[in-house]
């Protein structure tokens, strides 16, 4: 009777293991499913806001719209949890930062981002996309 009280409970044991592991593996599933279509849309973003800065901005109403409609995509990406990453004059960082740029000045601290030229998506957990940056770096005395 032991023998066989041992072996239900290491069944349910299993059975509740299974469970667990069938539930995070489903999780990761979504969260990569997620990330698979944002990642698809942002070309699509970046077209829209390389659009925005090629219009005349006269009160045009198309213009209008085509800025709704990025802003509507940025706050789509957010829900997601793909905020944007768009921050300047902040310390930089690997993990959401792609530095494109270093440029020398003692204005600001090392390390800080100076501009973002392409916007990054996503957080510090999860990226979708690394801003493109620029970055301050000290300048150096013995130029010559």
């Amino acid at each position: 009777m032991a023998k066989m009280e041992d072996q239900w409970r290491r069944a349910l044991a299993e059975a509740d293991n299974a469970r667990k592991r069938a539930v995070r593996d489903s999780a990761q599933q979504r969260a990569q499913e997620r990330a698979l279509v944002a990642l698809a849309w942002l070309p699509i973003l970046d077209n829209l806001e390389l659009a925005l800065t090629h219009a005349d901005r006269t009160e045009d109403p198309l213009v209008e719209g085509i800025a709704s409609i990025r802003t509507q995509a940025i706050d789509t990406l957010a829900r997601l949890g793909y905020p944007r990453i768009d921050a300047e004059n902040v310390p930089f960082d690997p993990r959401v930062h792609e530095v494109v740029s270093v440029v020398e000045t003692d204005e600001v601290p090392p390390g800080t981002v100076l501009s973002v030229l392409r916007p990054g998506y996503g957080s510090i957990e999860s990226t979708l996309r690394p801003a493109a940056v620029v970055v301050s770096r000290a300048v150096k005395a013995d130029r010559g």
